[in-house]
């Protein structure tokens, strides 16, 4: 099965989970990248603001044509107990290129509305869903959850 695994990731740590998961499946990785200014006290200020409001961003155009693959793997931090702008930018403007799809993401101690609002913009359910706390990627106790996870994306 042929997969991509596509994430955003202000400080890191989505992208820290995004190549674990595709070196474990084989995958294509591609970042979704931002192109307002996230950075300082504004930039997060804004994030939270854009996430809550769930206003779309900027974003750089991927190079990866998601129709290309069978199953895309969608990660994202938890901003304001949901996606991303860039996430959602991504999920608006591709979700119909989309066959099969799992979701992710990387949160301080609850995913919210994450998931539910992935799958209400892919209008569609995923094979498999993780959210990874800080205390899992700190601990490195992700590993083993990415593990299970990827085999569960692999049935």
């Amino acid at each position: 099965m042929k997969s991509l695994v596509v994430y955003y990731s202000k400080t890191g740590v989505t992208r820290r989970a995004a190549v674990a998961i595709s070196r474990m499946l084989g995958s294509d990785i591609e970042e979704i990248v931002d192109l307002k200014d996230r950075g300082g006290i504004i930039g997060w200020l804004t994030g939270g603001r854009d996430s809550c409001l769930k206003n779309p961003t900027e974003i750089k155009r991927p190079k990866k044509d998601p129709s290309k693959y069978n199953l895309v793997i969608i990660g994202t931090p938890v901003w304001a107990f949901t996606l991303t702008p860039a996430v959602r930018t991504y999920l608006n403007k591709r979700r119909t290129r989309l066959k099969k799809i799992a979701f992710f993401c990387t949160n301080d101690g609850s995913p919210g509305n994450t998931f539910k609002a992935m799958e209400e913009l892919c209008k569609k359910k995923p094979v498999a869903a993780l959210s990874l706390s800080t205390k899992d990627m700190r601990s490195g106790e992700y590993f083993d959850k990415i593990r299970k996870y990827v085999s569960k994306i692999k049935k």
